[in-house]
This record gives C-alpha cells, structure tokens and sequence, in this order.
C-alpha cells in the first residue's frame, strides 16, 4: 500500500496483512464503488453473512491506526451493506488508493 499516509500507526510489518484483508474483502464482497465527493467514497458490500462483522471488526482496527478515518457502515435498500468512508481535506489520495485497491481486488466492479 504505497498511498499509507505517514500518520497511520500500524507496525510496518503488519501491512501487507491488513492489506490482504482489504484485498479479500474486496473479493468476496464488493458490489459497487462510488466516489461521492472528494473525501467521501461509499463502498456497496454484498450482505452476506459473516460480511458485516468482518467490516464492523476491520475497519474498527483501521481506525485505531488511522485515526483520520471515518467510517460509516448501513444497509441499503438494494441487498448492499454500504461501507461509507470519509476523510478530513488534504486525505483524498488515501482514497484514491483505496479505490484503486477496491477496483484491483475485484476487477468487475467499476470506480
């Protein structure tokens, strides 16, 4: 993960393990990706079960790390679970790099 911005606090040899799990994540579960505003990409995950606990517990490790990051998680009303993520001006490339990582992982799914 080139794009891991200096402020993030996870050891550096935990990486590619955090990555790997965005990485399957995405896999296995991403529908949609839309990027609503600049600082705010909304990732539509299949509600599947099992998928809401793995998000609920990742993204709660990715924030005790990466504390800029604001997640929001909600069912839609078209079987998705949304996985909204915001991050404060002067962040966006983070999502950048976690769009392209999204859009890697699960090639069928558009940006």
């Amino acid at each position: 993960m080139t794009w891991v911005p200096d402020a993030c606090t996870l050891p550096t040899e935990q990486v590619p393990l955090r990555v790997a799990e965005f990485n399957d994540l995405f896999a296995r579960a991403l529908r949609s990706l839309r990027r609503l505003e600049p600082t705010w990409l909304r990732l539509g995950l299949a509600d599947a079960p099992g998928i809401e606990a793995t998000v609920a517990d990742l993204v709660a490790r990715e924030t005790a790390c990466c504390s800029f990051f604001d997640f929001t998680l909600t069912h839609g009303n078209d079987g998705e679970l949304w996985v909204d993520v915001r991050v404060p001006a002067g962040r966006q490339a983070v999502l950048d790099g976690l769009a392209r990582q999204a859009t890697a992982s699960a090639p069928t799914v558009q940006a």
